[in-house]
C-alpha cells in the first residue's frame, strides 16, 4: 500500500476507541480490564482498546482492539461518551468514543499490546491508566440507565 500524505491548514488529533465491558458473576458486577504492556502507564490497568484505523468506523476499531486484547468477541457495543480532554494522553492529542457491552463469557487472555486482561469486581479496581476512571463513572451511568434490572 502506498503511503499518503496529505498538508492541512489545521493540526489533527489521533482517534481512538475504548471498551468497558460487563459480565454478573454470582450478582457480583465486574468489568475487563487489560494490563498495559507498553508505555505509556506500562503495567497500569485500562479498558481495551487503542488507536482507530483509517479503514474502519469507530465501532469496527473497539470491537477489533476488544479481541486483539482479551480474545473476546462481542456482537454487540453501545457507544456512551467521547473523552476529549485535551492532555488525556501523555503522546500527544488523542480523542477516545467509548463503548460498553455486556457478556456472559467468561474466558480472557492478554494479547496484542495487552500484557495481561483479567475480570475486576467494580468494587476491587486498581488504579487506572488515562482518564478511565472517569470512563468507569460514565460507564456504569449509562449501565444503569439502560439496565436497571442488573442493579435490583
Amino acid at each position: 500500500m502506498e503511503e499518503q500524505t496529505y498538508t492541512y491548514k489545521y493540526p489533527r488529533p489521533a482517534v481512538t476507541t475504548d471498551c468497558v465491558v460487563f459480565r454478573l458473576e454470582n450478582s457480583i458486577l465486574k468489568t475487563l480490564l487489560i494490563e498495559r504492556g507498553n508505555e505509556p502507564y506500562k503495567g497500569y490497568w485500562a479498558f481495551p482498546g487503542g488507536f482507530l484505523n483509517m479503514d474502519e468506523n469507530a465501532e469496527q476499531g473497539a470491537l477489533r482492539e476488544l479481541e486483539e486484547e482479551t480474545g473476546l468477541k462481542l456482537k454487540h457495543i453501545e457507544e456512551f461518551g467521547t473523552f476529549s480532554t485535551v492532555d488525556r494522553d501523555p503522546r500527544g492529542r488523542v480523542i477516545s468514543i467509548a463503548f460498553y457491552g455486556i457478556t456472559d463469557l467468561t474466558e480472557v487472555k492478554g494479547g496484542d499490546d495487552a500484557a495481561n486482561a483479567q475480570w475486576f469486581p467494580i468494587d476491587e479496581i486498581p488504579p487506572l491508566a488515562f482518564d478511565h476512571d472517569e470512563m468507569l463513572e460514565r460507564a456504569l451511568a449509562r449501565l444503569h440507565k439502560d439496565h436497571q434490572e442488573i442493579f435490583k
